[in-house]
C-alpha cells in the first residue's frame, strides 16, 4: 500500500527530477566540491563580508566614522607623500579638516580622539621629505600621472551626504 505523500510529486519536484534525467545538472560548475565557507567558523555577518570581497570594498566602511577618520588621519602621511604640489597637499588637508569639523559637530560611535590636522605642518613636513628624496626619485615622482592625485583628493563614497 502507497503512502498519499508518495503518490504525490509537486510541480517543483517533477521540473527538478526530469532535468535531472536529461542531464541538465551534469556539468554545473562546482559539482562534486563542498560548498565554500562551510568549513569556517560561525560568523553572523557572513554575507556582509561576501559582499564586501566580491565587490571589492574595504571593510573600513563598517567602522564607526570616529575610527575611520582616526585611521585616515594616521595614513596621511603616506597619501601626502605621493602629491605633486603644495596646493594639492593643503587641498587633501583641508578637505580632510572639513570632515573631521563635521563630526566634532556631531559626534557618534565611540569616543576617540579625532583632532583636526594642522594644514602648515602637514605642509612643512611633506617638504621635508621632498627635500630629503634621491634626485632619481624625483624624476619618477613627477611623472606620476595626475589621476593619482586625484584620486586621492577624492572624497570617499562613504562620507558623501
Amino acid at each position: 500500500m502507497r503512502r498519499v505523500s508518495e503518490q504525490y510529486e509537486s510541480l517543483v519536484d517533477r521540473q527538478i527530477r526530469l532535468a535531472s534525467e536529461r542531464g541538465a545538472f551534469d556539468d554545473l560548475p562546482g559539482k562534486g566540491k563542498p560548498l565554500p565557507g562551510l568549513d569556517g567558523p560561525d560568523d553572523e555577518l557572513w554575507w556582509v563580508r561576501g559582499y564586501l570581497r566580491r565587490e571589492g570594498l574595504s571593510s573600513e566602511s563598517l567602522l564607526p566614522p570616529s575610527v575611520q577618520l582616526r585611521k585616515e588621519i594616521d595614513r596621511l602621511p603616506d597619501e601626502l607623500r605621493a602629491l605633486p604640489t603644495e596646493q594639492a597637499v593643503r587641498d587633501a588637508v583641508r578637505e580632510l579638516n572639513l570632515r573631521i569639523v563635521d563630526f566634532l559637530r556631531a559626534p557618534t560611535g565611540p569616543r576617540v580622539h579625532v583632532g583636526r590636522v594642522d594644514v602648515d605642518e602637514a605642509v612643512r613636513r611633506w617638504a621635508q621629505e621632498r627635500a630629503q628624496r634621491p634626485a632619481a626619485e624625483e624624476g619618477a615622482a613627477t611623472a606620476r600621472p595626475a589621476a593619482q592625485a586625484a584620486r586621492l583628493r577624492r572624497r570617499r563614497w562613504w562620507h558623501r551626504r
